[in-house]
């Protein structure tokens, strides 16, 4: 419901795609969670809450086009909730939730019980993926016609790809005719059978299986191929490798219609961060060699990169507990995601506030078909506030997310997420 009192966010800096610059100015959202007023020392209603923005940069709101929310079927792991909590503590006000869950989404009843099912527990919007495959199992087409009827953004059979390049072609005809963005994840099973972590020098060091870089890279250019063929629009999810990024420049260069995305962990670690076999290190893709690590940050820069995405995974830590060859790939990264690239590229001057709202806040949201956020007058409020000069420890206590596992756990980041406005509502931090 939205709240009666309208809102004051005092002495902030605006940041938006327009400008690298950050524009001094208050923002005043009235009950209804609308932005009614920009400018500087604007006069506060008399029953206004103030907020006080003083240092802090006001952000639109990021929106995440990789997350795995693991309800319903897996709410020992996560729920809607507790990702709507991970999410808001994050900056994020809107995701796209991955169709692995339990049964698998790959029909309309099963998208539009999981949108019942979010509409009852998210404070967030959540839109619903649907599978490629029924079952997410690889043999035959899930079905389409129902699940576009029911309006979702995209189709992708998750972190499991499509291993039949004929079926593969099939869905990418039907997901064309729907106007269905085909999101894939790029990975050559043959190749990675039970490889655990990048096969080279890591893995023969700690003696674990490998998962060459070439399964991801031949998946790559087979998806471009038959993209091409189709017509149909290809998304590549978490690109991991040089050679499978410099795949894409050619493909776009050649007027393929694919888009690709990083997660924030493969712009930021490499396989040299894997140490005393911690499995919150263990990723699909894996975590890759730093010349790797360099190529996809020129890429995200440039433009050769489209979206950020966090691959939001949580596994409980008794899941995560076991050895690294069995515990499963993927770590939380809602909440972390904003604070780790402030940390590593923004804080350091390495590109600004402008690139990341397009990378992780405007692209995805026009990849999944929706318009891009504001904050400017008449729009709704849906920004965050950030406080560069303080910090965020990782802890299991700060987190929201019911499984605190992350790469980044004991770390302090430079900038703090203090709050989120979404509409009518302000999801203070504390």
């Amino acid at each position: 419901m939205p709240s009666a009192k309208p809102r004051l966010f005092q002495n902030g800096r605006i940041a938006s795609t327009a400008s690298p610059e950050l524009r001094a100015a208050d923002v005043l959202v009235d009950g209804n969670g609308v932005i009614v007023a920009i400018g500087e020392g604007l006069s506060a209603p008399e029953d206004a809450e103030l907020i006080d923005c003083s240092g802090c940069v006001l952000v639109p709101g990021m929106f995440d086009l990789h997350v795995h929310a693991r309800e319903p079927g897996q709410e020992h792991k996560e729920t809607l909730a507790t990702c709507a909590a991970a999410a808001l503590r994050g900056g994020v006000t809107g995701v796209v939730l991955m169709p692995d869950a339990a049964p698998p989404i790959d029909s309309g009843p099963l998208v539009k019980s999981a949108m019942d099912l979010v509409s009852e527990l998210s404070p967030i919007p959540m839109h619903q993926s649907g599978c490629l495959t029924k079952g997410r199992e690889g043999k035959e087409m899930a079905a389409f016609s129902g699940m576009a009827s029911r309006g979702v953004p995209l189709l992708t059979d998750a972190d499991r790809p499509v291993p039949c390049p004929d079926l593969m072609r099939r869905c990418m005809e039907y997901a064309r005719d729907f106007d269905l963005l085909v999101a894939s994840h790029t990975d050559t099973p043959a190749l990675s059978k039970a490889g655990a972590v990048n096969e080279g020098n890591v893995s023969y060091r700690f003696g674990l299986p490998g998962i060459p870089a070439i399964s991801q890279e031949i998946a790559i250019d087979r998806d471009i191929r038959v993209a091409q063929h189709t017509g149909a629009r290809l998304h590549l999810q978490q690109i991991s490798t040089a050679r499978g990024l410099k795949s894409v420049q050619i493909a776009k260069e050649a007027g393929t219609l694919v888009t690709c995305e990083v997660s924030p962990h493969h712009l930021v670690l490499t396989e040299q961060d894997l140490r005393d076999y911690n499995t919150h290190f263990k990723f699909n893709p894996p975590l890759r060699p730093a010349a790797d690590v360099e190529a996809l940050v020129a890429g995200f820069i440039d433009g050769s990169i489209d979206v950020l995405a966090s691959d939001h995974a949580p596994h409980t830590e008794f899941e995560k507990s076991s050895d690294f060859g069995s515990a499963p790939f993927g770590a939380a990264g809602l909440e972390t995601a904003v604070p780790v690239i402030h940390d590593r590229f923004i804080r350091a001057g390495v590109f600004g506030w402008d690139l990341l709202i397009e990378r992780y806040s405007a692209a995805p949201r026009r990849l999944a078909g929706f318009a891009p956020v504001a904050i400017a007058e008449g729009e709704k409020a849906e920004f965050f506030v950030f406080d560069p000069e303080s910090e965020t420890p990782v802890t299991r206590e700060t987190m929201k997310t019911k499984s605190p596992v992350t790469p980044f756990l004991g770390k302090t980041l430079a900038g703090r997420v203090c709050g989120t406005a979404l509409g009518g509502e302000w999801y203070g931090q504390g």
